[in-house]
């Protein structure tokens, strides 16, 4: 209960001496005390009743009251008996602490106060708790956060949104103020008070402990939290708490059909046969007849965990209906192909890029293809990924389009075919680098990229035309491959490309 509501007693007739701008403390119990300092039995919210035996002087009403002041109690309420009323030094430290003072008249006794204070308040806790309860059943019910929100509109008076690291509103039923995602992914810390248009808004972060703010959610209320009670400071903690179990109710890696995504992810990257491919894909609720393009994810720095990295990734696709598993720590999906959702990826991707920090999110995107085709498009996707974490940028998009046509063919050859091919080529100087302390690998790919022009290559190299003709020539009697003919150099080439 408030102080304000202690007026309203009028079998207690209480009477306010001062402190009528703090009525809206609230009282958290009922403390009887006669202790010049009573400050180490207080810790905070009491309403102290106190019959002034304490005061021996004018002097002793600074102490008292001071210490009230430092335990943080609600507020101070003195008997007449001793003085026949309150003594002005007594008015005059309330007044100087913020302590609300009230006056108790002789005849009514301690006891009294205590008693009907004490009723008020479990009345009031029950209250309190059976509104906790009805926000609980209405959340269990599945009527979601939105009612949730419009419960702490409705009693607050305060509007309130749950948003995701893309901007995308989940819960909330007005239009959010622009501009406040960016504020939350470029936040140094949080919670954050932002202005739009003149009107304060405070950020708050729903996972204190997540690993990177993209993979969040986040709170954005109306006001200036500096300026809430301490009551109102709480609710952002709680509803907190209620979103992340909505969050992890939505999470469909706990559902059959987020399940049944993961298997069908890694059976299309373990090389299964297209039939049995197909013959999963309506269990994930994806139609055997559709067209598709797959979607590669991953981070670099450990910013995301391969959990974080999927719940991501989907929300980043939210509303395409995402297939998604995470293979080898990368994040893969599948969604039905659509025109424009390279352009859409780039732009979500790009407005994360400020809250990765000194890590790297990379992502690839395949081109449009049916459902027997998905493996190949899985494989385009992994390695449009593998190009975009080459990118000098902290977040990298890389579409099926920007990649070279000897590696869309190349995406489409089967994992061990590949490993064999650039193992029987590259292991022999591999192994002869890290024996001997050489750089021939560096040398051949200098080498390629250069054309095979000696004068070139040398310059690149920092070395002799010569030493560069030693090297070349050590190399092919390393694999007995000849880099002169064009078949060996384009064999080099791709097994370098698929490093």
């Amino acid at each position: 209960m408030r102080l304000r509501s202690l007026l309203t007693m009028t079998a207690l007739g209480l009477e306010l001496l001062t402190g009528e701008e703090d009525l809206d403390r609230f009282v958290r119990w009922v403390v009887t005390t006669d202790l010049l300092d009573p400050s180490r039995y207080l810790s905070g919210g009491e309403l102290v009743l106190s019959g002034l035996q304490w005061r021996d002087s004018p002097a002793d009403s600074e102490t008292f009251v001071g210490a009230l002041a430092r335990a943080g109690v609600a507020g101070l309420a003195a008997g007449d008996a001793r003085y026949g009323g309150v003594p002005e030094d007594i008015v005059e430290a309330c007044r100087r602490h913020r302590i609300p003072l009230f006056r108790v008249q002789e005849n009514v006794a301690f006891a009294t106060v205590t008693e009907q204070i004490t009723r008020n308040l479990s009345t009031g806790r029950a209250a309190d708790l059976s509104a906790v309860l009805d926000r609980h059943r209405q959340l269990v019910a599945g009527s979601g956060l939105g009612s949730v929100l419009d419960l702490i509109e409705r009693d607050l008076g305060m509007s309130c949104w749950v948003m995701s690291s893309t901007g995308r509103v989940v819960a909330g039923s007005a239009t959010p103020p622009e501009g406040v995602t960016a504020e939350f992914l470029n936040a140094r810390r949080l919670p954050l008070v932002v202005r739009e248009n003149g009107s304060p808004y405070s950020i708050f972060a729903v996972d204190q402990h997540s690993t990177s703010r993209v993979a969040d959610w986040f709170l954005v209320f109306e006001g200036d939290c500096t300026e809430w009670s301490e009551e109102r400071r709480a609710l952002p903690g709680e509803l907190a708490a209620v979103v992340s179990l909505e969050r992890a109710r939505q999470d469909d890696r706990q559902s059959a059909e987020g399940r049944l995504a993961q298997e069908l992810i890694e059976l299309i990257v373990s090389d299964a046969k297209p039939a049995e491919i197909i013959s999963r894909l309506e269990l994930t609720g994806l139609g055997p007849g559709e067209t598709y393009i797959a979607v590669a994810a991953a981070s670099e720095g450990d910013t995301l965990r391969p959990g974080e990295l999927r719940v991501l990734l989907r929300e980043i696709l939210y509303g395409r209906r995402p297939a998604a598993g995470v293979v080898d720590g990368e994040a893969i999906a599948l969604i039905p192909a659509r025109s424009s959702i390279l352009d859409e990826i780039q732009l979500a991707v790009s407005e994360l890029a400020p809250a990765l920090g000194e890590s790297r999110l990379s992502v690839g995107v395949s081109g449009v293809v049916d459902g027997e085709g998905l493996r190949g498009a899985v494989e385009e996707a992994r390695y449009a990924r593998r190009m975009a974490g080459r990118s000098e940028h902290p977040a990298s998009v890389v579409g099926h389009d920007q990649l070279a046509t000897h590696m869309l063919l190349l995406a489409s050859v089967p994992d061990e075919v590949r490993r064999m091919f650039r193992t029987r080529l590259l292991d022999p100087l591999s192994s002869y680098d890290q024996d001997n302390r050489a750089d021939l690998v560096h040398t051949l790919e200098t080498f390629l990229q250069s054309s095979g022009s000696w004068t070139k290559s040398a310059e690149l190299l920092h070395v002799h035309v010569n030493t560069l003709r030693y090297r070349i020539q050590r190399i092919e009697e390393l694999t007995g491959r000849d880099l002169s003919r064009l078949e060996d150099r384009v064999d080099f080439f791709l097994a370098l490309a698929l490093r």
